[in-house]
Formats: C-alpha cells, sequence, structure tokens
C-alpha cells in the first residue's frame, strides 16, 4: 500500500533550489529541477549535513560540508568522500500541492 504524504505547495520549492520538509518525522529535501519536484533523504551519508543547504548544479546536489555530489535524480553518489548513496522519494504534484511517498 502506497502512502502519499502532503509536504507543500510545489510553489514552495524555489527554482533550481531546495525545501527542508519532514515526511513522518523523516527530513526529506525537495529539489525543483527544471520545473520537477524530486525528494531524497535530507542528510548526507557522509557527514550528516543538511542536503537542503547544499549547492545545486547540473542536476546534481554538493553537500555544503565536503562538496560530495549525489545524482539528485537517482541519490547515487558520485564523488568522493561520499560513497553511500542517498535514499530518493516517489514525488507527484497533484492540485498544486507536492506529495511525497514514505
Amino acid at each position: 500500500m502506497s502512502d502519499w504524504t502532503d509536504v507543500c505547495a510545489d510553489g514552495d520549492v524555489p527554482d533550481a533550489g531546495t525545501l527542508l520538509v519532514r515526511v513522518k518525522g523523516e527530513p526529506v529535501c525537495l529539489y525543483n529541477i527544471d520545473g520537477s519536484i524530486f525528494a531524497t533523504h535530507d542528510q548526507c551519508t557522509h557527514a550528516l549535513a543538511s542536503m537542503a543547504d547544499g549547492f545545486i548544479t547540473e542536476g546534481r546536489i554538493e553537500c555544503p560540508i565536503h562538496s560530495g555530489l549525489f545524482d539528485i535524480r537517482t541519490g547515487r553518489a558520485l564523488t568522493a568522500p561520499c560513497t553511500i548513496d542517498l535514499k530518493v522519494y516517489p514525488v507527484r504534484v497533484e492540485g498544486g500541492r507536492v506529495l511525497v511517498r514514505a
């Protein structure tokens, strides 16, 4: 059974930016990439930094502490020191609301 959580309005996630939300108590980072919304767990798998404080470039998020890169769409760790992928969450937008499945 899928369990979707309404987390915000789609306009709340800034263009080429991030928004930190909570889904069932878990910190989740939302990303707006070219008008599409994506979601990953908010904590870097290397240093536990908030990905919402990271820097987006070309579909990747850079950890604000050690500059490791992750693919926003897949959560894949792309560069050292990050070696463990970020958890990704399915997202859908309905009626102007962002829903995340946890």
